[in-house]
């Protein structure tokens, strides 16, 4: 896919292509020394996006849009430096000095900001979920095809190293051949915001309708759906799955809890379990294979060796050293340096714009996993098992 170049004069240079960036309408403009962004989007996301670009070199934000008028007043104090704030995404997009934005809204607005975004010229960080809604997602693929822009979808995880070394250790066989993975993200607690005004309930708790929202799916195991596709480089064949308004009956839509078995070629399972009613688990994926299986949190991570292999650890192992590190309850740990995933997402980011290249999380691998996530829903709301769909261009 060809995209638009963007050079800096800084040591960043070095990696970069030669020669002018070329503008949305192929004319041709001075080269850039820092990435100017815009956050549509000015929530907790948002605003907690918009801190960690202020501690990544030459890059800043120059512009901040919300539709609630203390949302966007937070997302301007969280700026270092000014910016300008909108009440209308697109006259941001309208502003010449915004390269590129980042989308942090609602989950069902993301497809139409983000087209609009490629067609404004700008390169785009779209959070995850993608986008809502097969159609949506199928719309926004095409639309990125067809663009000259960069395009990284917001699995900050997909970024992160510790998660593309284990990636690397499921592939050299060391827990064996994968056959199955547990995934969690338990939360005790009602998941709601307070509002100010009862006007703003659905704007601020957006969450937890299905107009706007596909709930504990889109927005936590959307993250550990990305990691198995990633796993096992094939997507799922069918979902079936279980969930409800089953505690907090509170008007909410959305379901308090989920429970989805996918199936992946070659027999593979995968379940995911989203409580909001025990924390226990927490976080947590488990990657299960006939000689080990590798658990990973959310920083950390640990390798449990299986059965005879077990005993092949007693010398040194490219895991984690000897079974003298093993941690008691835990396993052996797997130690590789690596900063905040989300940080490491925008820095990704940067690159891909500064070096002409794909994202590693990027439309079509946030497009498949927003399909997972759409089959899971459909599962859950229709009680019925759910099959990937063939026909779409995903």
């Amino acid at each position: 896919m060809k995209r638009r170049s963007f050079v800096y004069k800084s040591a960043l240079a070095t990696t970069a292509l030669t020669g002018f960036p070329l503008s949305a309408t192929g004319s041709t403009k001075k080269p850039l020394e820092t990435l100017n962004m815009g956050i549509i989007g000015t929530g907790a996301r948002g605003a907690g996006m918009t801190y960690l670009i202020n501690e990544i070199d030459h890059m800043q934000v120059v512009g901040c849009c919300d539709s609630l008028p203390f949302r966007l007043e937070e997302g301007l104090k969280a700026v270092n430096g000014t910016a300008k704030g909108y009440r209308d995404y697109r006259k941001l997009l309208d502003n010449k000095d915004v390269d590129a934005v980042l989308i942090a809204t609602p989950f069902n607005t993301h497809s139409r900001i983000a087209m609009d975004a490629l067609d404004a010229g700008k390169h785009v960080y779209c959070e995850k979920t993608l986008a809502k809604g097969y159609f949506g997602i199928e719309n926004l693929v095409k639309k990125t095809q067809a663009s000259n822009q960069v395009f990284q979808t917001g699995h900050q995880y997909h970024s992160s190293r510790l998660y593309a070394h284990i990636i690397e250790l499921i592939n050299d066989g060391k827990i064996g051949t994968p056959t199955a993975f547990e995934c969690y993200w338990n939360r005790n607690g009602n998941w709601r915001k307070p509002v100010p005004d009862p006007a703003m309930e659905r704007a601020i708790n957006w969450r937890m309708y299905r107009e706007f929202s596909g709930g504990l799916v889109a927005e936590l195991c959307s993250h550990q759906l990305d990691f198995v596709n990633w796993a096992l480089g094939s997507v799922p064949e069918k979902v079936v799955g279980f969930g409800g308004v089953d505690y907090w009956k509170d008007g909410r839509e959305t379901y308090d809890n989920v429970h989805l078995t996918y199936s992946y070629p070659k027999g593979v399972r995968a379940k995911f379990t989203s409580l909001t009613t025990n924390a226990m688990e927490g976080y947590k994926i488990k990657c299960i294979g006939d000689k080990g299986t590798i658990i990973i949190g959310p920083t950390n991570a640990w390798f449990h060796p299986e059965g005879s292999y077990k005993k092949e650890m007693g010398q040194a192992d490219g895991v984690a050293g000897a079974t003298t590190n093993w941690e008691q309850g835990k396993g052996m740990p797997i130690n590789v340096s690596h900063m905040d995933p989300s940080k490491q997402a925008l820095v990704d980011f940067q690159t891909s714009i500064v070096n002409n290249t794909e994202p590693i999380s990027n439309c079509t691998t946030g497009a498949r996993t927003a399909m997972c996530v759409q089959m899971g829903l459909d599962a859950m709301h229709g009680e019925k098992v759910v099959s990937w769909n063939q026909e779409l261009a995903v």
